[in-house]
């Protein structure tokens, strides 16, 4: 680290559980972040702000007015343009230093491997099952940590996959495959703020992961419910079925 990174980032050094050597984890990592909408936008603007070193953003979508109500990685001067540029350019913003590179296209699972093979944390901000599924897939096979976050109208959950532990189930052990309907935020809308706070959690539990601090969400599932601002814990365990990841 040069003088200008230990002093942009004094205020984490500080932190004993962070020190010098933990924050030169955070600018060694490469976080894989796939959506850059709601959840993606506090999750990549606080993973910069704290020295991530090296970022991918993953989206295909374009910036809409609509968007703007909560995706705060994008401005209104940034309608029309793809969101990953929009997301990139507003980053280096904040930090100058971050490493960013971007993925327009919707992911295959073949890109999917690849990209989570050369990634240290996967953060899924997606917003559709077949993406969080194939995500889950690649992040199993290749043992890679999986923050996956998600909300909707006021509620909004949040937990860690982590294969690299025996204990851990993966998202297909709590969510099985099925073809029940997904809700979605264009149809059922969605508050600002609880992407806000879900997201904002997704960063803290990659850097948790990534400097091996605290007590991360593998295993546990936390649900909020804005509405009366009350948590919800419940205790995930691995499937010996599960398609994906059991025995």
């Amino acid at each position: 680290m040069n003088d200008e990174q230990l002093l942009r980032y004094n205020r984490q050094i500080m932190l004993p559980q962070i020190d010098v050597e933990g924050q030169q984890k955070l600018l060694d990592a490469h976080v894989l972040i796939i959506g850059m909408g709601g959840l993606g936008s506090p999750a990549a603007i606080y993973l910069t702000a704290a020295g991530i070193g090296a970022l991918t953003l993953v989206d295909f979508d374009s910036v809409e007015l609509t968007n703007l109500q909560r995706q705060i990685v994008h401005h209104n001067d940034d309608i029309g343009i793809p969101k990953v540029d929009s997301a990139k350019r507003n980053l280096l913003s904040i930090n100058p230093d971050a490493q960013i590179t971007t993925i327009d296209i919707k992911p295959d699972q073949q890109t999917l491997e690849k990209l989570v093979q050369q990634a240290d944390v996967v953060l899924d901000a997606s917003d559709n099952y077949e993406t969080r599924f194939a995500i889950n897939a690649a992040c199993v096979a290749h043992r890679v940590p999986l923050v996956s976050g998600a909300a909707i109208r006021f509620e909004g959950q949040i937990s860690v996959f982590d294969k690299r532990r025996q204990d851990s189930p993966c998202y297909n052990c709590l969510y099985p495959v099925s073809d029940d309907e997904e809700q979605t935020c264009s149809e059922n809308g969605i508050l600002a703020p609880v992407v806000g706070i879900i997201g904002s959690m997704q960063a803290l539990e990659a850097i948790k992961v990534i400097c091996a601090i605290g007590e991360t969400l593998v295993g546990r599932l936390l649900v909020f419910d804005a509405l009366s601002m009350n948590w919800r814990s419940m205790q995930l365990k691995p499937d010996p079925a599960c398609p994906v990841c059991g025995k």
